[in-house]
């Protein structure tokens, strides 16, 4: 089955073309740097750029490919969560092939897209399991009872970690996105420095918290001077990420067992972070196998929306001309 999938939730324009949900024969992905200047996603720029790439991004996956429309048993695309304009031209353009050659597609949860990266790179990864999916707007624990059935462990009371991270970048001035800026600059940093707070670290919950940790931040930060911010740079910034990662892997760590299972997976923007996985593979036990794909794959992707589009569509679930974007989707 070669399934055609469209991914416009936010700020990356991306299609990608799956054989029988594993095998990537494409995976096109433009990152919009226009929103460097602005410090953060402009939802009404996002949507424009989707608007004028969206076609040229497709034909080129399928270039790549080597297929044509035509070719194609399905499609697959993102209906949220994500920005509602983004996703209305990644929905309409999908609509629209459907509706004037025919071809069947589904509507996928972009969550959902982002647990199914792993299959595409890990056919070992079994159910069930536990997933985190780690990014800018969304911190998600998931127990995967059996692919397609997910129960939600716990999530964000308040910011995500990649919503986190650039923040605290703008503080300390490393510009957007604010994951690769801070990690860039922790590389020689003191991940001891400070030791700033790990939110809910002893609860008994899988519920996560970084308000909390951006304010102890800005407090640090508010009496230093230039000089002493300039000076200890990497190591505030080093400390900052490791109580993000640490309580991310801690959380994780502590479902897994509490679930027993012997597989874990963690994707998301977020899971990109070097740090982030190298404290998964120092922390965990010798009984857990733990997965995270390449970091294309992290990211938002047209690729993970078509792995996932795929499993449906074998299953005999379409979508039709009544679907709807749906901004605060849950899986």
């Amino acid at each position: 089955m070669l399934v055609l999938g469209v991914e416009t939730s936010c700020d990356e324009t991306s299609a990608g073309v799956v054989k029988d949900g594993r095998e990537i024969l494409s995976n096109v992905i433009l990152s919009q740097e226009i929103h460097e200047k602005y410090g953060g996603v402009v939802p009404e720029l996002a949507s424009r750029i989707h608007i004028t790439e969206l076609v040229d991004i497709v034909n080129m996956a399928l270039d790549r490919a080597a297929f044509k429309l035509d070719d194609l048993d399905g499609m697959a695309v993102t209906y949220g969560p994500g920005l509602v304009g983004c996703l209305l031209v990644g929905l309409s353009f999908v609509k629209s092939v459907h509706q004037s050659i025919g071809i069947p597609y589904y509507g996928v949860n972009h969550l959902e897209g982002h647990i199914f990266s792993n299959l595409l790179e890990h056919s070992e990864l079994k159910t069930p399991h536990i997933t985190l999916v780690a990014s800018g707007g969304h911190s998600n624990l998931y127990f995967v009872e059996e692919w397609g059935k997910y129960r939600l462990l716990g999530s964000t009371r308040d910011d995500a970690p990649g919503e986190a991270f650039d923040k605290i970048s703008k503080l300390l001035g490393l510009g957007y996105p604010g994951g690769p800026a801070i990690e860039k600059q922790s590389v020689d940093g003191k991940r001891d420095f400070i030791d700033f707070p790990r939110a809910m670290k002893d609860r008994d919950n899988y519920d996560f918290s970084f308000s909390g940790l951006k304010t102890a931040v800005a407090i640090y930060l508010k009496d230093k001077s230039p000089e002493f911010i300039k000076k200890y740079l990497a190591d505030i910034a080093a400390s900052f990420q490791e109580a993000v990662c640490e309580i991310l892997v801690i959380k994780t760590l502590n479902a897994a067992a509490a679930f027993n299972v012997s597989q874990l997976s963690v994707t998301g923007g977020v899971a990109r972070n070097q740090r982030l996985r190298t404290l998964f593979k120092e922390r965990k036990p010798d009984n857990l196998e733990i997965f995270i794909p390449s970091p294309e794959l992290c990211s938002d992707n047209g690729a993970m929306v078509a792995a996932c589009g795929s499993f449906h569509l074998n299953k005999g679930e379409k979508s039709d001309l009544s679907l709807n974007a749906i901004p605060y989707l849950e899986l």
